[in-house]
């Protein structure tokens, strides 16, 4: 806290300063003004895409700009400060704090006199939030109990946060829509997916680095080509043999029933439920295992592509250490077209090469990997599709990022996610199949009865 300041103070010390911080950045020219424009653009361009919807965006643009912007290397907060030089200390200190502002999804716990306690759903963590006084009475008034948000915090003294910028208010969710929600901010803002807990995000990354080292250990290669019946059997077979190893670091004999496991080890079934969430298991499917009579390694699920891979004739898996996972069931046509050169075949590449350009699937790594097997044709098509003849590989990143393809990766899908959220989308799936069931016993009844009369 400031030397001298009281919470409130510095929450009005606070205001002032992001006033005039947001005045400064908005009043500059020259590089500042530039770099303003193309962040905006940029994220405005992402949210479109992605349809953020209910919040101002530009506001929100502008506000992220203010303490994460970057001007040569420099950010936005150090530039201002270098052009306060009567700031006091205690001012300078709290403004380089704003570096930890971040996005993320909350819920209301508690509303105490002018603020609240919130928790931000991607991490478990807690915060006590006031207002900045940027609220409007009947937002504030909406910050009930259980009240979902999507805004931004930034802190204004030890233990203490206010909110940064517009808010997006959601409501009360059930689990099913809370479960949409997240999967809506990861599309969002994939860069604060655990924006507060770096070391979430750290093992997040290491679940991918696993896969990866899995997979080559399995299959000896980090790309291959099967039909999609074989590969399915295969990663079937990849399943059963991480899931054995994983067994056997945790000491547990998949030849034998769960329940055959909890007597012999003397541990009760929520002992033995605790230990199975290493391996993914939620209370529920534990039970499930501990009421089978079957050895363990009968009972697990299985992996299975879906329908449209595994009747394909040919799939080409993709797995990286940072990419994550790829699936394409027509990479093997495409590097068979690559290498003919008559025109027919030179419109069905093209046609394949302008469907990678649009699908995300098709990431930064596939096309490199592409064009370190075939670099002449791979240009050449793209020259066609985009009408530029004199494309190198060297052109390659600057196309894609004019398609939109993001040149870094973002947390891949099979990256691990924390116990709370695996839980939450369980809970979601099963919420939305029970109502599913009664929606589908509901609709057979009218039926009936109508067909009576």
């Amino acid at each position: 806290m400031l030397l001298g300041y009281s919470v409130s103070d510095q929450s009005k010390r606070s205001e002032d300063l992001k006033q005039a911080l947001h005045d400064f950045v908005l009043a500059a020219d020259g590089p500042l003004a530039t770099a303003l424009e193309s962040y905006s653009a940029d994220r405005l361009k992402h949210w479109s895409a992605t349809n953020l919807q209910g919040i101002n965006r530009s506001a929100l643009a502008i506000d992220m700009f203010l303490t994460e912007g970057l001007v040569a290397g420099q950010s936005v907060l150090d530039i201002f400060i270098e052009n306060q030089p009567d700031l006091p200390q205690g001012d300078r200190a709290l403004l380089k704090d704003w570096e930890k502002t971040f996005n993320g999804l909350f819920v209301v716990l508690q509303v105490a006199t002018d603020r609240y306690e919130l928790m931000n759903w991607l991490t478990e963590k807690r915060y006590w939030v006031e207002p900045s006084g940027l609220q409007s009475a009947e937002e504030l008034a909406r910050l009930s109990l259980g009240e979902i948000i999507v805004t931004r915090l930034l802190p204004i003294a030890p233990e203490v946060w206010t909110f940064s910028g517009p808010l997006m208010l959601l409501g009360k969710l059930g689990k099913p829509k809370l479960a949409v929600a997240i999967g809506n901010f990861k599309n969002w803002f994939p860069n604060y997916l655990y924006g507060d807990a770096p070391e979430l995000l750290e093992e997040a990354w290491a679940s991918v680095e696993r896969f990866h080292r899995d997979f080559v250990d399995f299959f000896g290669q980090d790309q291959l080509t099967l039909s999609g019946y074989e590969l399915n059997k295969k990663l079937q077979e990849y399943q059963e043999v991480t899931t054995q190893r994983q067994w056997e670091e945790a000491g547990i004999d998949g030849s034998k029933s769960l329940q055959e496991l909890a007597d012999q080890a003397g541990i009760s079934e929520q002992e033995l439920a605790d230990s199975m969430e290493s391996l993914g298991e939620d209370g529920k499917q534990v039970n499930r295992l501990l009421s089978s009579k079957k050895a363990l390694k009968m009972v697990m699920p299985s992996i299975n592509l879906p329908d449209d891979l595994r009747r394909a004739e040919a799939v080409t898996v993709f797995v990286h250490p940072r990419w994550g996972q790829t699936f394409l069931k027509d990479y093997q046509r495409l590097t068979q077209l690559a290498e003919a050169t008559d025109g027919d075949n030179q419109q069905k590449l093209d046609q394949i090469v302008q469907k990678y350009l649009k699908e995300d699937a098709v990431n930064a790594y596939v096309w490199h990997r592409l064009a370190a097997e075939n670099p002449d044709a791979l240009m050449a098509s793209l020259g066609r599709v985009l009408n530029r003849s004199d494309l190198t590989v060297a052109d390659l990143d600057n196309v894609l990022a004019q398609a939109d393809k993001p040149l870094e990766p973002k947390l891949p899908e099979i990256a691990s996610v924390p116990i709370h959220l695996n839980d939450l989308f369980q809970e979601a799936l099963q919420e939305v199949g029970q109502n599913s069931s009664k929606k589908k016993s509901k609709n057979k009844r009218k039926q009936k009865t109508g067909f009576a009369v």
